[in-house]
């Protein structure tokens, strides 16, 4: 209970006090003028039934201003869920579009190294060829310049592989 409901309580058990304790002046009938009429009614009671009367009045007020803020309050969350499982919706679309979009583009980039490494693959092999090819060649001049050194050397003919001079 917040601290005006505390003193609304409080008041109303005041004036129920008040109102008992002065019971008989609260019912003691008066001459009451209506304005083109007179009465003979009990003023204490009158004032309390309008009082009372009032106060059903503000209160009947104050809740249905209470039962009005919930349910625009009611609404409002509503509106709110909705719009928040939108924008869920949006942001899991946007996820899926930038997996899809990161997929594509690592399956792109496998495929220009799997085709960089084929190049190179290729040409490694190309370049241990002619690696090779010049390796051969160098022994063959160097067995040729060896041969033909060892023959100036040795005074000798040249001789063939198999043993023949030439």
């Amino acid at each position: 209970m917040g601290w005006r409901s505390l003193a609304a309580v409080a008041l109303l058990i005041l004036l129920a006090a008040f109102a008992a304790a002065n019971w008989g002046a609260f019912t003691a009938p008066t001459s009451l003028t209506l304005g083109f009429t007179s009465v003979q009614a009990p003023l204490g009671l009158l004032m309390l039934g309008l009082c009372a009367a009032v106060a059903l009045l503000l209160g009947g007020l104050a809740l249905w201003l209470h039962t009005r803020s919930l349910i625009e309050l009611r609404r409002q969350v509503k509106a709110q869920q909705a719009l928040r499982e939108l924008a869920e919706k949006a942001e899991t679309s946007r996820l899926v579009q930038l997996q899809s979009a990161l997929d594509a583009g690592l399956q792109r980039l496998g495929a220009q190294i799997d085709a960089s490494r084929e190049q190179l693959t290729n040409r490694i092999d190309q370049l241990q060829h002619e690696q090779s090819r010049h390796v051969a060649e160098t022994a063959n001049g160097l067995a040729a310049a060896l041969a033909e050194f060892d023959q100036r050397i040795s005074g000798q003919t040249p001789r063939l592989p198999g043993g023949e001079p030439r």
